[in-house]
């Protein structure tokens, strides 16, 4: 059996307030892939923008591979993601409007062995709603330990 393979951005769910999630491919080249499996990747720096009416992954960093020879990938290079030009569309429109951005919250291995990144339309977050966040997690787990 083999192992999953979950990278999450935990700092997306406490910075923005997220939306219309949606799960996209991502164009790599094999050094790339191979990092991923062994989860030498972070995503909470990255970010999705539209070049040329495409939607590129930028600052995603993967690290090199250990046993890649002379054709070694860069580490924060941007990567196409793979949608259809339904939701390209969709998701071109919401970030036109102010103050949304596109940001990955996972990056999972499917059962197919190709990597994918689930990416949320993204609202940043004030001061006082990230002390609410706080106060509702911390509600929440005290609310948890009661029961057991």
């Amino acid at each position: 059996m083999k192992a999953k393979i979950e990278i999450k951005n935990k700092r997306a769910s406490y910075e923005y307030f997220l939306s219309d999630h949606i799960t996209a491919g991502i164009v790599l080249s094999g050094t790339e892939i191979k990092s991923i499996r062994m989860s030498k990747a972070n995503i909470s720096d990255a970010y999705g923008a539209f070049i040329n009416g495409e939607l590129y992954i930028k600052n995603m960093f993967i690290a090199e591979y250990a046993m890649g020879s002379y054709n070694r990938h860069e580490t924060r290079t941007e990567r196409k993601l793979l949608l259809n030009k339904r939701e390209l569309k969709k998701f071109a429109i919401k970030t036109k409007e102010k103050g949304f951005t596109i940001v990955p919250t996972l990056l999972f291995i499917n059962d197919k062995g190709l990597a994918k990144l689930e990416i949320a339309l993204a609202k940043g977050k004030q001061h006082f709603d990230k002390r609410n966040t706080i106060k509702d997690k911390d509600l929440k787990r005290d609310m948890d330990r009661m029961k057991l």
